[in-house]
């Protein structure tokens, strides 16, 4: 039954791109912010492949996590001749000036994964409120009261509240009744794993090691937080959440030491914004892409966009992913016990 599931979700995500007509020979530009998380590799080969699937030429930049970069980066690709760009920003506020240059000279952005404040850019990304729900009801699961950390993602990055108003959506209830106390919360400059761990450590100092559950906002600041509690003999014993399917964090859920991590097939968003862009670079208007529905920014825009659907990783379906070919197997059980996981034997 899961797999029908899979199956039927990911052909869901297929079938809004399906049958756009394509001009062959256009240039798509994508401006990477890093590859700092593994996921992001992914990302890119689905991307180009759907890209050049469109017959249209992938050209890119890595910003190396530097948001002037970004700004270099940008102009760089449209000098090339790119005729839509995709962006992984950096900075949500400072990639503004790249993308009003872009605009200003008829080539159509897409803010790729992460939110571009303007109501020029298109936006295509995961439900990432529904992520931080699935996130915090899989610790809340676990842990239903005691003291919570909150390893939220980068200040410039508005995933990061977007992940932070879904988790306290769920918890709000118990914190409000007291069965849930907010022990400590912390911005991740970069999305830095080492940042993350810094955070966790200084959190479990200010409690004396009194903490009961970590919401980590995705697997990168996620492993950070299990370092923390390694070194202080909690790891395992501590529900923490996650997100992106990383394959470290997906042998973390085999072994216990991370509860769940929402995994956002890469592949499936990649290819949707290979095809919005071919399109876009085509001609067809933003409100004219399948599945298009109106998005009311933070800063009051209303942009265009395609949200994708999440799905929730714990050591109960990690046969998603395997089966999925996401993952190995022999990657997800490396060290697991014997007996530990179904999926493992």
């Amino acid at each position: 039954m899961r797999k029908l599931v899979l199956a039927l979700t990911c052909a869901a995500f297929a079938m809004p791109f399906a049958g756009q007509a394509f001009a062959e020979g256009k240039i798509i530009g994508v401006s990477w912010s890093n590859f700092q998380e593994e996921r992001w590799k992914t990302d890119e080969a689905a991307m180009k492949a759907a890209i050049e699937a469109a017959g249209n030429s992938y050209i890119s930049a890595d910003a190396q996590s530097s948001a002037s970069k970004q700004l270099t980066d940008v102009e760089s690709l449209i000098a090339q001749g790119a005729n839509a760009l995709v962006i992984l920003s950096q900075d949500a506020s400072a990639i503004g000036p790249a993308v009003e240059k872009a605009v200003n000279e008829g080539i159509p952005v897409v803010g790729y994964d992460r939110l571009i404040e303007s109501e020029d850019a298109f936006y295509l990304t995961f439900d990432n409120k529904e992520v931080g729900r699935m996130q915090a009801r899989a610790v809340y699961e676990a842990q239903p009261e005691g003291n919570y950390a909150f390893i939220k993602g980068s200040s410039a990055d508005p995933n990061a509240d977007f992940l932070f108003s879904g988790q306290m959506e769920v918890l709000k209830e118990a914190m409000d009744s007291g069965k849930i106390k907010n022990v400590g919360e912390a911005y991740t400059d970069g999305w830095l794993p080492a940042n993350a761990q810094k955070n966790m450590e200084q959190i479990l100092t200010q409690n004396n090691n009194d903490v009961d559950a970590v919401v980590a906002s995705n697997d990168g600041t996620a492993g950070g937080v299990v370092a923390a509690l390694e070194a202080q003999g909690l790891a395992g014993s501590v529900p923490v959440s996650g997100q992106d399917g990383d394959h470290a964090a997906l042998n973390r859920v085999a072994l216990g030491t991370q509860t769940v991590s929402v995994w956002k097939d890469a592949r499936e968003l990649g290819k949707a914004a290979g095809e919005i862009a071919s399109a876009l670079a085509d001609g067809t208007a933003m409100g004219e892409i399948e599945g298009v529905v109106d998005f009311t920014t933070p800063g009051g825009n209303t942009t265009k966009s395609v949200f994708l659907a999440p799905v929730p990783i714990t050591k109960d379906n990690l046969n998603i992913v395997i089966d999925a070919g996401w993952v190995s197997k022999d990657v997800v059980c490396q060290g697991v016990p014997a007996g530990q996981v179904d999926v493992c034997g």
